[in-house]
């Protein structure tokens, strides 16, 4: 029969996969990269804006510590990559810093990355889709009312493509990563080519001068050290996304760790010609940003309807000759998209560092199953409601989502080459040749190297960004991390009650089966649950039924003995009309005076197939169902009559194999107990 769900389900995610077909999903190297690197690789688009931010806060006077800055953030990401390709060496079955930490600094470390991790994952969504959307409104200012729909939509359109499976999203982002990376290095090329000619390039920006922030002007010590390590912070986020490749190595091809490693240093060569390029351009063109457009000077009109441009886009603007032209709306368009699907590291990252922390029983179960196309699925659409919340409360704007940005990476990242020392630590004290020592001895100076660098900067994006809105990222990480050790502590709980101690006593059988079966007239889903309980042959059967309406009541006993049906009912008197409490009251009665019997309450009800059905009829027997559940010692069955209409309904029988298997929510047909009355 024609199944509408089912047919959109299949537009959108494409044909189920079977399990055998897992190792066709994975990645050659060259979709690897824009898979699980577009997010570093996107970066350029705006960390050198968010340095310049900071800096102008000052006016023009700081602007010339945009070269140092710059300088460090190239060597940070130089340090952290050499670091990470360590991590996919030494630990090739993912979970990157997670597992590093956890192997090497106890559960409690591990937790704290996952919980940094997962938050970040959750930001790196946020900030480059509303980052995106921002390059679009620079090219088409017309939308500038649009920017929290634009950003719902493209969130959309990700999860979409990444319940596709991993391998499609990286079919389908390859081709839009590389042009961007190509469109980037072709203006820098041609930008800085006509420097060297003598004719710079001049930003749009640069003709306008920069009112400085109260109390920002003329800082010196400390004060104008804390402004220059928050432009250093700022533009961390070049490296927002570096670990994600650790977390991904079981998604390579074969060598997995070579190839793992390869494709890190490639991002890495990449993301820092391109951030170095980008930086260099914008000194060149004097690019003057600002985060109010009323600290500007000489607008030619009314400075709250004035829309800056990004950095890239008055870069592309000055390069290929303004606003009009082709390189100018291609750069854009590039831009705007590869800054979208740089969601896509989230996408991949947060389902599967959520899957192995499911695994560890840290996170629901549900996150560890793989969808039809053998995806995360429960991850990707967790990931996809929480950031399109965060969008939504946020307004889209980057400039308030980013300080709740790059907190939880540099926790993963300290905390990851922390552990990495004391892994080589370990098989330092165990490996005997030379050449493998002398080896393992430059790594570990490669992760204290890292380790402390990153530290470092964890304190200063602490110090700089906690009461900008990085208080709600530690807030929401801190939850978290005792969120997981909760479920773990539950899931062992519920382990350690389950488990098994004598199977002999466990599989002693009940003295007796007291049936009951619960009637309100006599039709044929009753004769049907008279019948499925005698076939039990229990020690007794007798039926029930609450006095609702005296006069109903005594009706169906007198038909009770015309029908002759030789099993005794027995009639509660209720004079409150309260069907649920009588029937709990008496069966509990049973339970209690023979407490080494089983009680087996059986529930005839009927299963419709539309939901407007539902709204016609009481819900009283999933009530009564639900409180009979804890009542020790009762087992209850329901025994359904199916309505032609249920017939025609979306069955779970005709979903994708395995829908069940994999812990996917699954339609529950509503029913109703046609024992009861109302």
């Amino acid at each position: 029969m024609f199944n509408l769900t089912g047919l959109l389900k299949r537009l959108v995610i494409g044909r189920a996969r079977r399990s055998e077909e897992l190792g066709e999903t994975l990645l050659p190297k060259r979709l690897a990269l824009p898979i699980f690197a577009s997010d570093p690789l996107s970066s350029v688009a705006y960390a050198t804006q968010e340095i310049l931010l900071v800096l102008t806060l000052g006016g023009l006077a700081y602007l010339h510590f945009t070269p140092w800055i710059a300088g460090a953030v190239v060597a940070l990401m130089t340090v952290v990559v050499l670091s990470y390709r360590q991590v996919v060496h030494a630990y090739p079955s993912g979970g990157g810093s997670y597992e590093v930490a956890s192997t090497n600094l106890g559960p409690s470390a591990g937790l704290v990355v996952a919980a940094s991790l997962l938050v970040d994952y959750v930001m790196t969504v946020a900030v480059s889709v509303a980052s995106g959307v921002d390059n679009i409104i620079s090219a088409v200012p017309a939308l500038v009312d649009q920017r929290v729909p634009l950003a719902l939509i493209f969130v959309a359109l990700l999860t979409a493509m990444n319940l596709r499976g991993v391998r499609e999203s990286g079919q389908a982002f390859a081709a839009p990563t590389y042009l961007f990376i190509g469109g980037v290095l072709i203006m820098v090329g041609t930008g800085l080519f006509r420097y060297l000619l003598g004719d710079a390039p001049l930003a749009e920006s640069a003709k306008y001068g920069i009112v400085p922030e109260p109390g920002e002007a003329n800082l010196a010590g400390l004060a104008l050290v804390m402004v220059v390590l928050r432009a250093f912070s700022s533009g961390c986020t070049a490296l927002t996304g570096v670990e994600a490749i650790s977390n991904g190595v079981p998604a390579f091809r074969k060598p997995k760790s070579k190839n793992a490693a390869a494709t890190l240093a490639a991002m890495g060569i990449i993301a820092i010609t391109m951030f170095v390029g980008v930086t260099t351009l914008a000194i060149v063109a004097k690019v003057h940003i600002v985060q109010d457009p009323c600290r500007l000077t000489g607008l030619p009109g009314d400075c709250t309807s004035y829309t800056q441009r990004t950095v890239i886009a008055q870069l592309a603007s000055s390069v290929f000759g303004g606003d009009n032209s082709v390189g100018f709306y291609f750069i854009q368009a590039a831009t705007a998209l590869v800054l979208i699907l740089a969601a896509n590291t989230a996408f991949n990252g947060f389902p599967l560092l959520a899957s192995i922390l499911a695994q560890h029983r840290y996170l629901p179960r549900q996150l560890h199953n793989r969808g039809d196309r053998l995806a995360f699925s429960n991850g990707i659409l967790a990931l996809a409601v929480v950031a399109g919340l965060l969008l939504w409360a946020y307004k889209a704007n980057v400039t308030s989502l980013i300080h709740l940005y790059i907190l939880g990476v540099f926790t993963s990242f300290t905390l990851s080459q922390t552990g990495m020392v004391r892994h080589w630590n370990r098989e330092l004290r165990t490996e005997t040749d030379p050449g493998l020592r002398r080896r393992h001895r430059m790594a570990r100076v490669v992760n204290g190297v890292g380790a402390v660098i990153t530290g470092f900067v964890l304190v200063i994006v602490l110090a700089t960004k906690f009461t900008q809105g990085a208080w709600l990222a530690v807030l929401a990480a801190v939850l978290l991390w005792v969120m997981m050790r909760g479920i773990r502590r539950h899931y062992d709980a519920v382990a350690a009650e389950l488990a098994v101690t004598d199977p002999r006593s466990e599989l002693v059988p009940p003295s007796r089966v007291l049936a009951i079966v619960l009637v309100s007239t006599i039709h044929k889903p009753t004769l049907r649950a008279l019948a499925y309980a005698r076939a039990f042959r229990p020690d007794h059967l007798e039926a029930l039924t609450v006095a609702v309406d005296r006069d109903a009541s005594v009706a169906l006993k007198r038909q009770w003995d015309e029908y002759g049906i030789d099993v005794p009912l027995k009639v509660l008197d209720s004079p409150y009309r309260e069907i649920t409490r009588s029937v709990m009251e008496y069966v509990r009665s049973v339970s209690r005076d023979s407490p080494r019997d089983v009680v087996a309450v059986f529930i005839p009800e009927y299963v419709v197939g539309h939901w407007w059905e539902n709204l016609l009829h009481n819900q009283s027997a999933l009530w009564l169902k639900s409180r009979l559940l804890f009542t020790p010692g009762v087992m209850v069955t329901s025994v359904p009559w199916q309505l032609s209409s249920s017939a025609r309904a979306d069955h779970p029988a005709a979903r994708a194999p395995g829908s069940v298997r994999r812990g996917e929510p699954t339609a529950t047909r509503k029913s109703e107990d046609v024992s009861t009355h109302g």
